[in-house]
């Protein structure tokens, strides 16, 4: 899948009045691209197009012009966009009581080891981006995933598929639907 490329970035004026119409059609795009696996946890899987909405919204909120800057916002998403034989997401942790989120974003802090993409009879654990500033005791809200698929990418939308989570306080599963698939 293609990067983001510079080019494609539009100035703070341009983008805002486009912004309506542009965030509408990639919400739309993300509904389809969107699990939750239990009560808890929801995946979006990233693409292009959703990385491009994201640097557009980041320059937008921080009032980015400097170009150096932006460069680093490129260079972040573009991290987040899957290469050849690979599936990127999004995963947000919501515990909407702030207690129980502290107190499980600590239980969850080894949550790494036990994400997996299922497909068909192979499983895929998720390799989580290290970011900048991380406690590894505590699970931050916001994750990004990659899911190393190889040649088992096809069979995607061919068969069964499921996110499993076994972490011994957090153990869900949840089968994409055909149309998270198809988006796939």
């Amino acid at each position: 899948m293609r990067k983001v490329e510079r080019s494609e970035i539009l100035g703070l004026g341009e983008y805002e009045a486009i912004r309506p119409h542009f965030r509408q059609r990639i919400m739309e795009e993300k509904r389809h691209r969107r699990i939750a696996i239990g009560d808890h946890m929801t995946l979006i899987f990233e693409n292009h197009d959703t990385m491009l909405l994201q640097v557009q919204e980041m320059l937008r909120t921080e009032r980015i012009t400097n170009e150096k800057a932006i460069r680093h916002e490129l260079d972040t998403y573009n991290d987040v966009v899957p290469g050849a034989g690979e599936l990127s997401a999004t995963l947000m942790i919501e515990y909407v009581d702030p207690t129980l989120r502290r107190e499980m974003a600590t239980k969850l802090a080894t949550l790494r080891r036990h994400v997996h993409l299922v497909i068909g009879n192979s499983a895929h654990t998720a390799e989580f981006r290290d970011l900048d500033g991380e406690e590894p005791d505590r699970l931050p809200s916001v994750n990004y995933l990659r899911f190393h698929v190889g040649h088992v990418a096809g069979a995607l939308r061919a068969g069964p598929t499921l996110i499993r989570f076994d972490h011994p306080d957090y153990r869900a599963e949840a089968p994409l639907p055909q149309g998270v698939r198809e988006a796939l």
